[in-house]
């Protein structure tokens, strides 16, 4: 008797805790959930996933906006609404976003798709769905102390009539480079396809919601749970990925501990010394819930026997298959889709590589070596147009003569009027300089960095863009 009035007292000093961390703090969330869909079949679990998540968050101190099945526009005004009602907050504000629902990639890009969404060609979707890039922009636009965009989004392409054209899953997106204090999650991993659950919620979101709950546990290994826990849970069909630039200490329950911790990322050598010897479930369940590529490379190179050595292989494989294409997206030339379709000319990217390569034939790639231009403003003293070389200076010593020489006076001439001084005229230098001309896609705004793993290991260095 006395044991389960221990827990309960436990349980309820911890809610506590969680009010007590959202009293330091502004805690904002918006929660949508996509079930409802109109002209395809619609999801079972979304608008579960986005209730369960709203009753956590509201029991972690956030004030909750929820919204199910939006439309493009209704999706387009919340996200402008919430983003104004964290501005309103202020800079000491943690604003997350929770979104349960299809999501696919268009070259290269990722969408978040509305419940009206109706397309029949893939050049639709743009036009129909709501870019991810547009909404991580928006958010990152208002200053707030950390912002943290969940997405249990990367179902399978529900429409036929264009999923022959578009890769698998979504495309990688990396948060280090720009504003700092962000974590984007996935569902799965890039270029892989989240299962929607048969029990009410998606894995993803079942597992978040049990680690998340747990008290005083960092953001960081609440999602090193998360994807052990879907793994296991998907017989290794799915893990999930996340990004991070968070620079405070995150906690769903419990008290923040101010700023986050350096954390070591272990070489090759180091993950292959530690899992040496150990049973393959217990290696395996290691470097899944790390989730970087040094524990994956040193995993495959000790176990190489079904089922687990495998599905670690293609994990692998597919992650470097999502780096290529990361980086060919965002040099967006000619050579760097030829590059890629040389490295993987089967992908399910191939076409949307072909494409893209053809679309970019005619780009003027820009000369590494071109000099750099002058910055005229910034020159050293004396004449500023960049013609021609100042004149040499007369010798200081003839001039002094000059100057004691006594002028003299011819009696048969009168003498001159007096000279007016020079009127010193100010040149004004013009440079001009062709407009900038932007070839499609549009210019994006780049968070490059790793983020191919876990937040652990593989989240840090690399490339990526959103």
């Amino acid at each position: 008797m006395v044991r389960p009035v221990i827990r309960s007292a436990i349980v309820a000093a911890t809610v506590m805790l969680g009010s007590t961390a959202a009293l330091a703090e502004s805690r904002l969330a918006l929660v949508i959930g996509q079930s409802s869909y109109r002209s395809i079949a619609p999801l079972p679990n979304p608008v579960n996933d986005a209730k369960a998540m709203a009753q956590m968050l509201g029991d972690a101190g956030f004030e909750v906006q929820s919204a199910t099945d939006l439309s493009q526009s209704d999706l387009r005004a919340r996200i402008a609404g919430f983003a104004a009602n964290v501005s309103a907050k202020g800079p000491d504000t943690v604003a997350l976003v929770f979104y349960a629902g299809h999501g696919l990639q268009i070259d290269g890009e990722n969408y978040l798709v509305p419940v009206d969404i109706d397309p029949k060609r893939e050049a639709d979707i743009p036009l129909q769905a709501v870019r991810l890039n547009d909404i991580l922009n928006t958010l990152t636009s208002v200053p707030s102390k950390s912002r943290i965009i969940l997405l249990d989004a990367c179902r399978n392409n529900p429409f036929p009539a264009i999923s022959k054209t578009t890769g698998r899953g979504l495309a990688q997106v990396d948060v280090k480079f720009g504003t700092p204090g962000t974590l984007l999650s996935f569902s799965t991993s890039p270029g892989a396809e989240a299962e929607d659950g048969k029990d009410g919620n998606s894995p993803y979101t079942t597992a978040l919601l049990k680690a998340g709950r747990e008290p005083g546990l960092p953001i960081e290994d609440a999602f090193k749970r998360v994807r052990l826990s879907v793994n296991q849970a998907t017989e290794g069909r799915q893990t999930p990925w996340e990004s991070s630039s968070l620079v405070n200490d995150f906690r769903f329950f419990g008290t923040d501990a101010g700023a986050k911790p350096a954390v070591t990322k272990k070489t090759v050598d180091q993950w292959r010394k530690e899992l040496q010897g150990k049973p393959v479930q217990d290696a395996n369940n290691l470097i899944v819930s790390d989730g970087s590529v040094e524990a994956y490379e040193a995993f495959v190179g000790l176990y190489a026997e079904p089922p687990l050595g495998p599905q670690a292989k293609e994990w692998l494989d597919r992650h470097y298959k999502m780096v290529a294409w990361n980086n060919a997206v965002i040099t967006n030339t000619a050579p760097s889709y030829r590059d890629f379709l040389a490295k993987y000319p089967d992908s399910d990217l191939t076409s949307t590589a072909q494409k893209l390569e053809e679309r970019t034939r005619n780009k003027p790639v820009p000369d590494a070596t071109a000099t750099a231009p002058t910055n005229v403003a910034l020159a050293g003293p004396g004449p500023t147009c960049p013609c021609g070389a100042p004149p040499a200076a007369a010798p200081a010593s003839k001039k002094a003569e000059k100057a004691t020489e006594p002028a003299k006076k011819r009696a048969d001439k009168p003498s001159p009027p007096p000279r007016r001084g020079r009127e010193i005229v100010e040149e004004e230098v013009i440079v001009r300089r062709a407009p900038p001309v932007y070839y499609e896609p549009v210019p994006r705004i780049y968070y490059g960095g790793g983020g191919y793993g876990g937040y652990g290991g593989g989240n840090y260095g690399g490339r990526g863009r959103y």
